[in-house]
């Protein structure tokens, strides 16, 4: 069970996905910070209230407001975040891969060999030795 739990943890994907959460974390407060600061105040003076949150409230009969202002905040945020995500992970992430596929249908080796071969190219590398030792010719017991 403990043997287990140690393959599980030591798994390349288990640690990238902790990386990504602790990173995503930090940003985030970077990204409320720029809409607080910035976005926030500027739709806020277009509608002439003190904050977005306040800002194109409907007041309810019998009390209470919709903060339509408060839901346009959050998508602001949302927008931004995965507006940063795309251009500075995954686009460049998606150009890297592109340029290491025409390397490799070109027949060129890829430029970066520090990284670890993927499970598909272990296997394949794997079926091709097995393919190559098959196809040798039986010249029967081997002298020791």
């Amino acid at each position: 069970m403990i043997q287990g739990f140690k393959e599980f943890i030591m798994r390349g994907n288990v640690i990238e996905l902790a990386v990504a959460v602790v990173i995503g974390a930090a940003f985030t407060s970077v990204v409320n910070a720029i809409v607080t600061g910035i976005f926030n105040p500027l739709i806020a003076a277009i509608f002439k209230s003190e904050s977005l949150a306040g800002a194109m409230g409907v007041p309810l009969p019998g009390g209470g407001t919709l903060a339509f202002g408060l839901v346009l905040a959050a998508l602001i945020n949302f927008l931004l975040i995965a507006a940063v995500v795309y251009f500075v992970f995954v686009m460049p992430l998606n150009k890297l891969k592109e340029a290491q596929e025409r390397r490799r249908a070109a027949g060129l080796p890829p430029k970066d060999t520090t990284v670890p071969a993927t499970e598909l190219d272990l296997l394949t590398q794997i079926r091709d030795l097995l393919a190559a030792d098959a196809a040798k010719p039986d010249t029967g017991p081997s002298p020791r």
